[in-house]
C-alpha cells in the first residue's frame, strides 16, 4: 500500500525536538526524509541523557524513527557543492537552527529558491518579526513568552510549565501543517515557497482559551475559575489550578491508593448531576434548589467537588472511571507514564510502538498520533550517524565510490 508522501524528498537541516518531530511525522506519512548532520558528532541529542553507553539516547531515538543519516559539512567547499545539489533534488527543506545561521553561509531564501524554484523552505523560529526576533528560544522560553506559564498552577502558586512540549513538538506539528499546505499549493502553482513557525505564536495559538479569557474579564469575573465567587481577578487572566477552562466545571478528585497520581478528572454536566449524587450517597441534592441547577452550584463548585471525592476515594480510579461512564459522566484517570507506557489499548493502535533497534536493542517510543486509513504507519529505528551518506550520494547526487572518498578526504561528510 503506497504511504500518503511517497515520492517526496525532505531535506531535513533539523536538530534537538521542534524540527525532527516535525520530519519525523512526514517521515511516518512516507516521505524520503534525509538527516543531514555534522560529520564526527551529528544532532547534539544523540549523546545528550544517555542511559546506555556508546548508543544513541532515547531522547534522539524518539524523535528520528524512519529517517536516513547523511554526514556533511556545509561550511566546507565541497560540502556545500552537496548541498546545493541535495537542494535540487528535493521538495522541502526543514530547519530549526539559530536565526540567520544559514543565510550566512551563503544558502538564503533567495539562493535555496534560485536553485530549486519548487522547493519548500520551512523554519521553526523562536520568535515571529519585531523586538524578539534574534533571541535563542527553548521549550521553556516559548511556554513563559506564549502565554501557558502565567494562566498554569494554583492563584498562590509560581508561574508553572507544563510537562507537555507544547512549544518544541508543538511547533513542530504546526509545521507539519504548514508544510503539507504548501506541497498542495505547489501543485497548482508549481512554485515553492517559504513556511515559518514561531514557538511563541505556536504556544499562544494553544493557549487562544486563556486570550480569550482576557477579553471576557472586562465583562466582569470570570464564574468558571476557582477564585469565584470569593476570590480577587487582577487585570489578567489567573491561574486556574484544575478548573476545565470551559462552560463545564471540572477537577481533579483524589481516589483509592493515595499515590502520587490515584487521582481522576471529572466533569460537571447538568445531566450527571444526578447519577453523581446517586452514587455519592446524596440524593437529597438532586432536587434541592441550593444544589439542583448549575447557576446554584457555581457559586459552590469546591463543595461540589469534595462530595464526590468523598465517594472517589472508596475506589480506585480504574473503577471510578467505569461507573462514571456507565451515566455518560465525562471523566478520566490521572495515568502516569508507567500506565501508559503498560496499556495495551495504545500498543494495538500504534500509539505506543516497541523498536527494535540494531545498537540499543528494543525501546518504547510513541507512534504516529495521526491516524490515516489508506496509509498505516510503520516505525522504523533511527539512522546510526551518517548510515545512508554513501548511498544517498550514489543515488540522489550522483557519485562514484572515487568521488565519495575523495570528499570524505577533505572533510565534506
Amino acid at each position: 500500500m503506497a504511504k500518503a508522501l511517497e515520492g517526496v524528498r525532505i531535506l531535513d537541516m533539523t536538530h534537538v525536538q521542534s524540527g525532527p518531530t516535525c520530519t519525523q511525522i512526514l517521515a511516518w506519512f512516507g516521505a524520503d526524509v534525509i538527516k543531514v548532520e555534522l560529520p564526527g558528532r551529528g544532532d547534539i541529542t544523540r549523546g545528550q541523557l544517555r542511559d546506555k553507553p556508546n548508543v544513541d539516547s532515547l531522547y534522539f531515538t524518539m524523535l528520528n524513527c524512519n529517517k536516513r543519516s547523511i554526514t556533511l559539512n556545509t561550511k566546507n567547499e565541497k560540502g556545500k557543492e552537496i548541498f546545493r545539489k541535495l537542494i535540487k533534488a528535493c521538495d522541502v527543506m526543514v530547519e530549526n537552527f539559530a536565526p540567520g545561521a544559514l543565510d550566512r553561509q551563503g544558502f538564503t531564501w533567495e539562493v535555496i529558491h534560485e536553485l530549486n524554484p519548487r522547493m519548500i523552505y520551512a523554519s521553526v523560529k523562536g520568535f515571529g518579526p519585531g523586538p524578539y526576533e534574534d533571541c535563542k528560544v527553548y521549550e521553556n522560553v516559548a511556554q513563559c513568552t506564549g502565554g501557558a506559564a502565567s494562566t498554569t498552577g494554583f492563584d498562590d502558586g509560581p508561574p508553572l510549565v507544563t510537562g507537555a512540549q507544547i512549544g518544541d513538538s508543538g511547533t513542530g506539528i504546526h509545521l507539519v501543517a504548514g508544510i503539507l499546505a504548501a506541497l498542495f499549493q505547489r501543485e497548482k502553482s508549481g512554485q515553492g515557497q517559504r513556511v515559518t513557525c514561531a514557538m511563541q505564536d505556536t504556544v499562544l495559538n494553544l493557549c487562544r482559551v486563556k486570550l480569550r479569557d482576557q477579553q471576557r474579564l472586562a465583562a466582569g469575573p470570570l464564574m468558571e475559575y476557582p477564585q469565584y465567587p470569593n476570590g480577587v481577578f487582577g487585570d489578567a487572566v489567573p491561574r486556574a489550578g484544575n478548573a476545565s477552562g470551559g462552560g463545564q466545571p471540572g477537577w481533579a478528585v483524589r481516589t483509592k491508593g493515595g499515590g502520587p497520581n490515584d487521582y481522576i478528572y471529572v466533569i460537571i454536566q447538568p445531566p450527571g448531576w444526578e447519577p453523581l449524587m446517586k452514587l455519592c450517597g446524596r440524593t437529597e441534592l438532586i432536587s434541592d434548589p441550593e444544589w439542583a441547577t448549575p447557576e446554584k452550584r457555581l457559586p459552590k463548585l469546591d463543595k461540589c467537588f469534595e462530595i464526590i471525592e468523598q465517594w472517589t476515594m472508596t475506589q480506585d480510579k480504574l473503577e471510578v472511571m467505569r461507573q462514571l461512564n456507565e451515566y455518560d459522566v465525562p471523566c478520566g484517570p490521572i495515568l502516569d507514564m508507567r500506565e501508559i507506557a503498560e496499556e495495551q489499548s495504545l500498543r494495538d493502535t500504534g500509539t505506543v510502538v516497541e523498536v527494535d533497534d540494531p545498537k540499543r536493542g528494543k525501546f518504547l517510543t510513541v507512534g504516529n498520533p495521526i491516524k490515516l486509513s489508506d496509509s498505516p504507519t510503520e516505525v522504523k529505528p533511527s539512522p546510526l550517524l551518517g548510515e545512508h551518506t554513501d548511498e544517498i550520494l550514489k543515488s540522489i547526487v550522483g557519485w562514484s565510490d572515487k568521488e565519495i572518498e575523495a570528499a570524505r578526504q577533505e572533510g565534506a561528510i
